[in-house]
């Protein structure tokens, strides 16, 4: 005889229901869930890196840029603006807090000549490379 599953308690199936939608928030990029860690591409040139973040929305002098131990760290706050009097909130898809993302940098970036710029809604960060480890042509002499 086959076995039978049956929920007695109908409370149960909402709250598996719920943990099921949590945890596809969790994973899902982009989600309400999935954090404040802003997309990120690295790019490299001969003269150097460059670490490029999103992070639309924010006041430039928010952001929070530290290198240490060949590490780059990137942090800043957004804050939720306050709702006009009145107002209801019947949707908030927008995130709102601290985001922190850090990068291990090669030993090969000059770290004393890292510039940042942001520009609509975009933080480029130029890690420029060490003269001595920027590839070289050397001429070979015949005799």
């Amino acid at each position: 005889m086959p076995t039978l599953l049956r929920n007695p308690d109908p409370a149960f199936a909402t709250l598996s229901a719920e943990v099921n939608r949590l945890m596809n928030d969790l994973t899902q990029p982009g989600a309400r869930g999935y954090g404040l860690a802003p997309a990120a591409d690295i790019l490299e040139t001969e003269a150097g890196f460059q670490v490029v973040l999103d992070v639309p929305g924010l006041d430039p002098a928010a952001i929070k840029l530290d290198i240490e131990n060949d590490t780059l760290s990137v942090q800043a706050d957004r804050k939720q603006p306050a709702l006009a009097d009145g107002a209801t909130l019947h949707r908030s898809e927008r995130r709102f807090g601290t985001f922190f993302r850090a990068f291990t940098l090669p030993k090969t970036v000059d770290g004393a000549k890292v510039e940042a710029r942001y520009d609509a809604g975009v933080l480029t960060v130029t890690l420029p490379k060490r003269e001595d480890a920027k590839p070289r042509t050397i001429a070979v002499q015949v005799k």
